[in-house]
């Protein structure tokens, strides 16, 4: 059983190693190296936004329906490894398609068509892969402590992943460039992801939503106030998350002005405190209830912000990143026992696990979070006086990265913590029996 649990959350390392180099660095690359158009890559990322907004819930549909002889969600991830893993490295690697001189691309319209169709590849592939991965958990942990248990360990790896995905792009840029990073993680990722299928063991028995109809699946699941609630926090949560780390590389080179290697150990610093939180809020989680446990985690996370709006100086980064990486940690994990909770709640109302398609909505949420912030953080640099590469930035563009990093984030957590407030599945009401007959789960006090 543990080894089937290690297994299988080994893919949480090849998910945010991707996810977070992305989120992290692909604006970046593009608008500060590469010297593309910002505002052409916010139109890019807001394509990509809206196109997401099919791929998920459609892919999500379809592999709750699916029915064959290795179960549903595995042969959406043995068909879309490989092409992931080499999209990755694609997306970070335009200069075989499009010549660049020092001054930015030979022609801004052709960067801008690459960077949208790679995009929308990754992305596309992304949600073939990540979902039907994702999709399994609930399906296969279904009580309380088993879903703690895995999930302490699913970040686990996750956090590896983002440490990896978001520390070392600045050290391997230096030594080899932006286009070794992606050769490496492309590699690493199709590892972790083939390891993972080590670990999955589909449910023969997990009732099948064949005999659901499309629309009724969107009512069943838009219609759910516990679902609306999650997606609504959830989307804050993560919104504030992305604007953390995209603004990162810029905060650090500009507003602390610290070397690749300072921001490295920064990042570092940032992920490995996460790690042992991990498993205390897993601990809190099983003591006090997912729901508890998310808002005092929330509200750790708020309040960690708070200093980088003030801070100038690296040591002064370096103690303040503390408290954030534990607020993080704790977010993390109740994400996800918060959302199982909610499948299973629905199983009870449709007779179906749905896995797919309440995933497939998450996912469009979490993407379009991304897309929102590369919007905001592309149209803020364009209008606040930055200059790529420049070492003195003006007062403007440094005190708007400042807000970028501190304000901005701050303010999402205080709305998502609005719909978590509305949450309906916890207290002494809500406890849990899957429809198909397995003990029961408390998530609340």
């Amino acid at each position: 059983m543990k080894f089937r649990i290690l297994a299988y959350s080994v893919g949480n390392l090849g998910i945010n190693l991707y996810t977070q180099a992305f989120a992290t660095y692909a604006v970046f690359y593009y608008v500060d190296r590469l010297r593309v158009s910002a505002a052409l890559i916010g139109l890019a990322m807001a394509i990509h936004g809206l196109a997401n907004a099919f791929f998920n819930p459609l892919i999500g549909y379809l592999s709750d329906r699916t029915q064959s002889r290795i179960g549903r969600r595995m042969p959406y991830m043995l068909m879309g490894i490989l092409p992931f893993s080499l999209t990755f490295f694609f997306v970070f690697h335009p200069q075989w398609a499009v010549p660049f001189h020092a001054d930015g691309p030979q022609s801004q319209l052709a960067a801008f068509f690459y960077f949208l169709f790679s995009v929308l590849t990754l992305d596309m592939l992304f949600v073939i892969v990540a979902l039907n991965w994702t999709a399994l958990f609930p399906e296969m942990y279904t009580t309380l402590q088993e879903r703690a248990h895995a999930s302490s360990w699913r970040q686990f790896f996750g956090l590896i992943g983002m440490i990896l995905g978001v520390a070392m792009p600045p050290v391997i840029d230096s030594a080899f460039g932006y286009e070794a990073m992606a050769a490496l993680f492309a590699g690493l990722g199709f590892l972790a992801f083939a390891v993972s299928l080590l670990g999955v063991r589909e449910s023969p028995h997990a009732p099948s939503s064949a005999n659901v109809p499309l629309l009724r699946a969107l009512r069943l699941t838009f219609w759910n106030r516990a679902f609306l609630t999650y997606a609504g926090a959830s989307f804050f949560v993560q919104l504030a998350f992305v604007f953390i780390i995209s603004t990162m590389p810029f905060y650090t080179a500009y507003v602390l002005h610290a070397t690749s290697a300072q921001t490295t150990l920064l990042l570092s610093v940032f992920f490995l405190i996460a790690i042992p939180c991990v498993y205390i809020w897993g601990a809190i989680a099983r003591r006090q209830g997912a729901y508890r446990s998310m808002l005092a985690s929330l509200f750790l996370f708020a309040l960690a912000l708070l200093p980088f709006l003030f801070i100038s100086t690296y040591s002064a980064a370096i103690i303040a990143i503390l408290p954030l990486g534990a607020g993080i940690a704790g977010v993390l994990i109740l994400l996800d026992l918060l959302l199982s909770d909610v499948i299973d709640d629905d199983e009870k109302r449709s007779g179906a696990r749905r896995e797919g398609m309440y995933y497939g909505v998450q996912g469009f949420v979490v993407r379009f979070g991304i897309t929102i912030q590369a919007l905001v953080l592309t149209q803020v640099l364009a209008h606040s006086g930055y200059v790529p590469q420049r070492v003195d930035q003006v007062p403007h563009a440094v005190f708007a990265m400042k807000l970028l990093l501190s304000v901005t984030p701050l303010s999402a957590l205080l709305i998502g913590l609005l719909f978590l407030w509305r949450y309906p599945l916890h207290g002494t009401t809500w406890s849990q029996a899957p429809a198909g007959g397995q003990a029961g789960m408390h998530t609340g006090c």
